[in-house]
């Protein structure tokens, strides 16, 4: 871990919580909103969430199943989510969701009429909002978690 954190404290709750508290805990409230407020289908919320945690290296986060009313994604839909061009284990919104979030990482400057057109062809533009806010959300903090070495002692709240 990058950040020295005194003994007895859970790393995650010093840094986000006691370190910034003015930046960390609003920041912290953002991110868990993704998650309790989501109306994104729980498939492509996750093949967008796994996708930036590929990226990122967050060691947590690509381990993390989010879970909403006892329902998860199946197992190894992590490979597929890596697979996303090719998988037969995804629908358009699905697969759209993975390429939205790997494309937003890595080529948000790629994002032109073409992909646009397929985008609203399978969600609305308050779900493309919803999806963007949430990507930037796990690119973010996915990214500080990572880099700052937290993600290993990485443990979200009320789980």
């Amino acid at each position: 871990m990058i950040i020295d954190v005194p003994d007895g404290k859970d790393p995650i709750g010093y840094v986000w919580g006691e370190m910034v508290p003015g930046i960390g805990i609003p920041a912290s409230q953002f991110s868990l909103s993704v998650y309790e407020h989501s109306t994104i289908d729980l498939r492509a919320f996750e093949a967008a969430r796994l996708r930036i945690a590929q990226i990122n290296g967050c060691i947590f986060c690509q381990d993390w199943r989010t879970e909403r009313d006892g329902a998860k994604v199946e197992s190894g839909f992590d490979e597929a989510v890596e697979k996303w061009r090719t998988t037969d284990a995804f629908d358009d919104r699905t697969r759209l969701a993975a390429e939205y979030a790997e494309r937003y990482a890595v080529d948000h400057h790629g994002l032109g009429d073409e992909f646009w057109t397929r985008m609203k062809a399978h969600y609305t533009d308050a779900e493309i909002v919803e999806l963007s806010m949430s990507i930037g959300s796990w690119l973010a903090f996915g990214r500080l978690n990572h880099v700052l070495g937290l993600d290993t002692a990485c443990v979200l709240p009320g789980h």
